[in-house]
């Protein structure tokens, strides 16, 4: 008996971090999307959660990281998209189509899933404070990127995967800051999320096409 008991400690224990970890990003959640991501403090997460400031920070290093832990959630929905993404198209091709589909299917998620709320809570945190969308604009080691190198073959410290992660970070997130500089978050919609995106897309392939012979005419000089 004491053997059984030993071995359910641990699973125990667990559950109660993961537990406290889910409280604490609920709290953030929470608080960043009724004030603001700069309004809120690391103190007022911890007593929403009922835990101390010191308990936090076992749990995340800065407000910042509690916060992209809730990303992390729309992140996974939209690994799952893009490794279902055919090998015949390009990456950032890939990228987009990934996102576009996960952001839809929200609209009829069970609430178990990523739902079109959570989305939009998501897209209000981030795009409430500049240097968080600059932080989730960086690369990491997140699951779609996990995904991406995979596609692309390369190891997860790749420069070629850190460009194509970072060139879409900036699509999305022109996209999305377009909405909250511009419009009433109380009414905008997934299909105004993804409206956005495609713009924000559409002109970056309209770009790429006006440059794209541009390396070898502009640098022939330096031959």
């Amino acid at each position: 008996m004491v053997d059984v008991v030993r071995q359910a400690e641990p699973g125990l224990r667990e559950r109660k971090k993961q537990r406290t970890r889910a409280l604490l990003i609920e709290a953030a959640i929470d608080l960043c999307d009724r004030q603001g991501f700069e309004q809120t403090t690391v103190e007022q997460i911890a007593a929403v959660a009922d835990v101390s400031p010191r308990t936090f920070s076992r749990y995340f290093a800065t407000k910042d990281a509690v916060v992209l832990a809730f990303v992390d959630e729309v992140i996974e929905m939209v690994a799952i998209e893009l490794e279902a993404q055919p090998p015949g198209i390009g990456d950032i091709e890939a990228l987009y189509r990934a996102h576009v589909q996960a952001f839809l299917k929200t609209k009829t998620a069970p609430p178990t899933r990523l739902t079109s709320d959570r989305l939009l809570a998501s897209a209000r945190i981030i795009t409430s404070s500049p240097a968080l969308m600059q932080s989730a604009s960086e690369f990491r080691a997140d699951a779609v990127n996990v995904v991406l190198a995979q596609r692309m073959g390369v190891p997860g410290d790749d420069r070629r995967l850190k460009l194509t992660a970072v060139v879409w970070g900036s699509i999305i997130m022109t996209g999305i800051a377009e909405l909250g500089s511009r419009s009433n978050w109380d009414s905008v919609t997934v299909d105004d999320i993804v409206d956005k995106i495609k713009a924000s897309y559409a002109d970056f392939l309209a770009v790429v096409a006006g440059v794209q012979h541009a390396p070898d005419q502009g640098l022939s000089h330096l031959s």
